[in-house]
């Protein structure tokens, strides 16, 4: 399953780095993939964040079904939120 959260970032369980169905996030331009704890760049203006925050930020904009909500719920449920 694959969600999309913008132009250039996925949600899926279909990258080789899913595991157990767990969702990563997809880079859709290069592949690269990330999990929920992995520091990554959402883009040069926000600077590195955890992926599960990046997540976060991009569901808040992002057109997404029940299944795709679902999948963004499993990704940043896997790590609980900063305080």
């Amino acid at each position: 399953m694959k969600a999309t959260l913008s132009p250039s970032w996925e949600l899926s369980t279909e990258h080789p780095a899913s595991r157990h169905d767990q969702p990563v996030l997809v880079n859709r331009s290069t592949g690269e993939a990330f999990g929920p704890g992995e520091v990554f760049t959402l883009s040069p203006t926000h600077g590195d964040t955890l992926a599960a925050d990046g997540v976060r930020r991009l569901a808040k904009t992002a057109h997404l079904t029940v299944k795709g909500r679902a999948l963004v719920a499993r990704f940043v449920g896997s790590l609980a939120p900063k305080e």
